[in-house]
């Protein structure tokens, strides 16, 4: 155990904390605050503004059970195509409310399983969405793809709308793993895909993976990595799976015996590490992983790394639109979420054209330990000078902050030129650290495992 100090003494492989995309996390939202501010806030984007769009999906043929998002089974595409019609109505909605001016720089398609949708509904939908929303110059469509719901057919449909950016969902390989998370997905079928998304001229591609399921040893995450490896992927997300049963029911069919512990969680996400640093790729934040040639490295390498919902970005753009159940718009002055329930979605919006309901309001200081998360979250520093110039009414709370990090975690952080910055070896410790300025924290909020 003493390689892993001082990662062991300050509770690493104990502790329970948010994944930090939002400051505060979203379980932290208010009843009916987005509802409050939905419409003050939209009309307060900047006529000018680019934007970033995100779209939820919520529906899947089949539930993993590993899954948390907020999904739904369905056998036919009845529901789904009756669901495209109310986002219809949502992002009309919406869109007469924001400035003319506004342009869209970015497009993400989310869920659940967007490649649910058939060519035709899915033609419905984009050009709906491009018909509101002009694009920037340097316009991003991305979308997640789930291999085992992908046709042809459907993957040229946003080809020819121009998806440029494509995120597969491969969990891990190993056929008992699949079979413990309720995920059956074959190589061949994984690599089918990839394959018809280069030949189409795809440049860009993102593969997601999970540690620390079921039945996953060292041996078989190796031989997995080896087959994420030979697609040659530009940017890869490993996250620790975070098992939560008593939010996402489903996950109850997946037995707590079965899963690794918290020191093998760690020893699998340093395997991930070393191998994909030995090919090329370099790390990016605390799970993710880009070719020097992607736009995430170069975010990271002149410090614009951001934190949205998806993890780690380089999207500049300060003001996301979700649109679809359960979606999360973030504007400057707070966080709105629609109606989580697909069934009180349609609802709201059928009523009201649109469906906020949870949100927060967020306080000058809760931009400042925003700011100073997003700070560690992305680049393990504390750099006072900037926080102090972004912040200066706030100098005082600023310094007690640095002075409080530097005696709480004694041998973490070094001081350099701009603050304060972490030793490489205690990175996994950023989210305990960030934790640790939350002014959320409660030990009666749930979270996931730190590592």
């Amino acid at each position: 155990m003493e390689k892993h100090d001082p990662l062991l003494r300050y509770g690493l492989f104990d502790a329970k904390v948010p994944r930090y995309t939002s400051y505060p996390p979203a379980n932290h939202f208010q009843n009916d605050v987005g509802r409050r501010n939905q419409m003050k806030w939209l009309t307060s984007v900047e006529g000018n503004e680019t934007v970033s769009i995100y779209i939820h999906i919520p529906f899947c043929k089949r539930l993993c059970w590993f899954c948390a998002c907020r999904t739904q089974g369905t056998t036919t595409l009845r529901p789904v195509d009756a669901y495209v019609d109310i986002l219809l109505k949502e992002i009309a909605t919406v869109r007469a409310k924001l400035p003319d001016g506004i342009t869209m720089g970015r497009l993400h398609l989310g869920g659940g399983t967007p490649t649910i949708l058939s060519p035709e509904t899915m033609t419905i939908l984009l050009d709906k969405v491009f018909g509101a929303f002009a694009i920037t110059e340097d316009f991003e469509l991305s979308v997640e793809i789930d291999p085992t719901e992908a046709s042809d057919e459907l993957l040229q449909t946003l080809i020819d709308f121009g998806m440029n950016r494509a995120s597969i969902g491969v969990q891990d390989f190993a056929p008992k793993v699949q079979d413990a998370i309720g995920r059956l997905q074959t190589l061949e079928q994984t690599n089918d895909v990839v394959k018809f998304l280069r030949n189409a001229g795809l440049k860009a591609i993102n593969l997601d993976l999970l540690y620390g399921l079921p039945f996953q040893t060292r041996a078989s995450f190796r031989e997995t990595l080896a087959h994420v490896i030979s697609m040659d992927p530009d940017r890869l997300a490993i996250y620790g799976y975070a098992h939560v049963p008593w939010m996402s029911k489903r996950q109850v069919l997946i037995k707590s015996e079965t899963l690794p512990d918290t020191i093998e969680r760690y020893e699998l996400a340093a395997i991930a590490n070393d191998l994909l640093l030995s090919v090329g790729y370099k790390a990016i934040g605390i799970d993710h992983f880009a070719k020097p040639t992607d736009s995430l490295y170069t975010a990271d390498r002149t410090g614009q790394l951001k934190r949205n919902f998806q993890g780690y970005t380089d999207d500049q753009n300060k003001t996301l639109i979700g649109f679809g159940a359960s979606a999360i718009s973030h504007f400057s002055d707070g966080y709105q979420q629609n109606a989580v329930a697909t069934s009180a979605y349609q609802d709201r919006v059928l009523t009201n054209g649109v469906a906020a309901h949870k949100g927060y309001e967020m306080s000058d200081n809760d931009k400042l330990i925003a700011a100073m998360i997003e700070e560690l979250m992305c680049r393990f520093s504390y750099p006072t000078k900037d926080l102090r110039a972004s912040f200066p009414e706030s100098e005082d709370q600023i310094r007690q902050t640095a002075v409080a990090l530097m005696q709480h975690y004694i041998d973490v952080f070094k001081i350099s030129g701009s603050g304060l910055v972490m030793q490489p070896e205690t990175f996994p410790l950023v989210r305990i650290i960030a934790n640790y300025i939350d002014l959320f924290t409660n030990k009666d909020t749930v979270h996931t495992a730190a590592i």
